[in-house]
């Protein structure tokens, strides 16, 4: 079900992404706005993990400063198949973690030194493994789809913004009625479009984190544990506030950072932590739990 809303938002977002493209009357800015986002959202997939573990200061850990995550990982690697993934420590009280790389061969697990004072290891299993799934669901990919269509969408609708302007200025057309409405159509786009774009975007983001709940719950053999964390993760990050974390990388962490903040749900790029509960303790029956 994930899958299909995701293929959905995408397809929708991709839509908008042409509609507006044939509103400003023409192929070629259309074209150049998605080469251009395609580009430096190209850019971000490939390094990704490198700027990501900069911006939070994460330095790579070792098995013997923490046997207890490296023992973890083997465990989940060896039912998952999936190569060993590098292992990184954020110093930061904040309970949170994230995972990031483009493809399991290259991917990277981050924990907080919060999240390790606060978990017990079924609960820290739990998380890994929903990281995890984040890297075996190729959701860096989507992600980076997703961000370049949306980037593109609102690249012409600032191009539809100065279209309105220029057109607005000119007085000397034969048929202003026509011009009118183009205007306050451009006019509209402009504005509507790049909120329409977030919506989807973080829509896209949310499907995302149900799926990787989902596998994770699969991977570690145990949804109570994950939906454990998952409500103290949420205390935690509203007691300990990330203050360094950004609305850019917020939807990689597994619970929002900056989730003490005003943020309305259709924006949040994380679904609501009951929720998320809920499902996985819909799951114990079918996994036998």
């Amino acid at each position: 079900m994930n899958h299909i809303k995701t293929i959905g938002l995408l397809t929708l977002l991709t839509l908008l992404f042409m509609f507006i493209g044939q509103l400003l009357g023409g192929q070629g800015g259309m074209v150049t706005a998605f080469i251009f986002a395609a580009l430096m959202n190209m850019g971000s997939y490939w390094f990704s993990d490198k700027i990501v573990l900069m911006m939070y200061h994460a330095k790579p850990a070792s098995e013997n400063e923490y046997p207890q995550i490296y023992r973890i990982l083997r465990t989940l690697v060896a039912r998952t198949g999936m190569p060993m993934p590098r292992f990184y420590i954020i110093p930061s009280e904040t309970p949170n973690a994230f995972a990031t790389g483009r493809n399991p061969e290259h991917a990277v697990v981050a924990c907080t030194e919060g999240i390790l004072r606060m978990l017990n290891e079924k609960e820290l299993a739990g998380v890994i493994a929903h990281e995890l799934g984040h890297v075996q669901n190729r959701d860096i990919l989507i992600g980076s789809i997703a961000a370049t269509v949306a980037g593109a969408v609102m690249m012409l609708a600032n191009m539809a913004r100065w279209a309105a302007f220029m057109g607005g200025r000119s007085s000397d057309s034969d048929n202003r009625g026509n011009a009118g409405i183009q205007l306050a159509a451009l006019v509209l786009v402009s504005i509507l479009a790049p909120l329409a774009a977030v919506l989807i975007q973080s829509a896209i983001s949310r499907s995302r984190e149900f799926e990787a709940d989902a596998s994770g719950a699969k991977s570690s053999g145990d949804p109570l544990a994950l939906a454990s964390a998952l409500k103290k993760l949420e205390a935690g990050a509203r007691s300990i506030p990330m203050t360094n974390a950004g609305p850019a990388t917020a939807h990689m962490f597994i619970v929002n950072p900056l989730s003490g903040k005003a943020i309305f749900n259709l924006f949040s790029t994380h679904p609501p932590i009951p929720e998320r509960v809920k499902r996985l303790e819909g799951m114990v029956g079918r996994l036998g739990t």
